[in-house]
């Protein structure tokens, strides 16, 4: 195969990426930390540093995990023509590689995608929980009035996702929203809103929460209340009215009294690892906080971008550094979740296990999308065999010739569900 040949094949297949998560993906993560290593050792025998095997590289694992210190960040998006930056790279690295050099297998085992990870900073709210304060983003609706209201507030994209209408009351926690009152940065204006249930709380918590407005009745004099109880004492003594309303809000909490996510302290690359936190930096004077945000796909192959806040149960929560959220665990019957396909094997890449990308069954936008997610697993029955597969069409047609094999995923011999809300990261 001549160098040109082996060019147009390279191009082939760069556009790609997301991220994946095995059945026994906790084993492993046991495995992990025995060893005392942030890295994931994917499989029984195969050791991955980034998109490579450990073995591989010149003082292996330990040598690699020291390179990852001094790489640079990833630039800003408006400073990168990514068509451009590709292809100049790949015609630069066949320039200087030698035929005898690249192999068959050069060509289809690794996937490269640039801005792989990128940062999303995303602007937080403040609230209470028993008289302390609560710092929350907002990312998605079940309503698109308040999707838009809450979007033109924050100034930041508030997705439209229909079916978290669907979320069962176990998968709920209660948050009360003031429409008059004291003027404060509260989503309608007036003070922030009052939580029922921290991340401390974890039989309890839900990032989803019910939608109960709070209006101070003619007469009264407003007040901040920060408490559930103060609310509750408010309410029979005639000072406000409290109106449920029919509509699920996802708010992540970031910081809690006592409490806040894992921030994780690395210069972000493409092949940062996956686990270990999803948070680069919380700014409760700026009011923002730094995510990591990952590229994936979308059902019809378009490109998404996700962020991980919580999960169920608490080994997949624990080894990605995020809130464990066991309520969640009720939706994996229910249809405010969706399904989002993980690979287990195959081509090697940079998603969390060191395979090619998922696929997710809906993407904003759609009538099915969701930020709640159910995992299934695919398997290639011959890993050496395995092809990029971007859509849900691709993953269908190779399961029914019998080359993958698809189930869903049980952590712990437990119910999977990932709150991974599709964001826009370059708003």
């Amino acid at each position: 195969m001549n160098k040109s040949l082996r060019y147009i094949a390279l191009l082939a297949i760069l556009p790609l990426f997301t991220a994946g998560m095995t059945t026994d993906y906790f084993s492993d993560a046991e495995a992990l930390k025995s060893q005392g290593t942030g890295t994931p050792k994917y499989g029984s025998s195969t050791n991955i540093c980034g998109v490579q095997l450990c073995s591989e590289i010149p003082g292996g694992k330990e040598a690699w995990m020291e390179e990852q210190g001094r790489v640079s960040p990833v630039a800003p998006v408006e400073e990168i023509n990514m068509k451009e930056t590709m292809m100049e790279k790949d015609h630069s690295m066949m320039d200087e590689t030698s035929e005898d050099e690249i192999t068959e297998a050069d060509l289809g085992s690794v996937l490269r995608l640039s801005r792989a990870n990128v940062p999303a900073t995303i602007p937080m709210h403040q609230g209470y929980y028993d008289g302390g304060d609560v710092y929350f983003i907002i990312t998605d609706s079940s309503d698109p009035t308040h999707a838009e209201i809450i979007t033109a507030n924050q100034g930041w994209q508030v997705e439209l996702a229909p079916l978290l209408k669907n979320t069962p009351e176990e998968a709920l926690s209660k948050t009360y929203l003031f429409t008059n009152g004291v003027e404060g940065s509260g989503v309608h204006g007036y003070q922030g809103e009052v939580f029922t249930s921290t991340p401390a709380q974890t039989d309890v918590y839900s990032a989803l929460t019910s939608h109960v407005h709070v209006t101070w009745n003619d007469g009264m004099i407003p007040r901040v209340l920060d408490s559930d109880a103060m609310v509750m004492q408010a309410a029979e003594n005639d000072e406000i009215t409290l109106t449920p309303l029919e509509v699920v809000l996802n708010m992540p909490q970031i910081v809690w009294p006592d409490g806040q996510m894992m921030i994780k302290d690395v210069t972000l690359t493409d092949t940062t690892p996956y686990g270990g936190g999803q948070v680069l930096d919380i700014d409760t004077e700026e009011m923002d906080v730094t995510f990591i945000a990952h590229r994936g796909w979308g059902p019809d192959g378009r490109t998404i971008y996700y962020i991980v806040t919580d999960a169920t149960p608490s080994g997949p929560a624990g080894m990605m550094g995020v809130v464990s959220s066991p309520t969640s665990a009720s939706l994996i019957a229910n249809s405010a979740a969706v399904d989002l396909y993980q690979f287990k094997n195959g081509l090697t890449g940079t998603g969390p296990l060191g395979f090619q990308p998922g696929i997710a069954a809906g993407a904003p936008g759609d009538a099915n999308y969701s930020p709640m997610w159910r995992i299934f697993m695919i398997g290639w029955d011959n890993p050496d065999n395995a092809q990029v597969l971007e859509t849900i069409d691709d993953m269908n047609a190779y399961r029914e010739a019998g080359l993958i094999n698809i189930g869903i995923a049980r952590p712990m011999d437990s119910d999977h569900i990932v709150n991974c809300p599709f964001i826009d990261p370059f708003q």
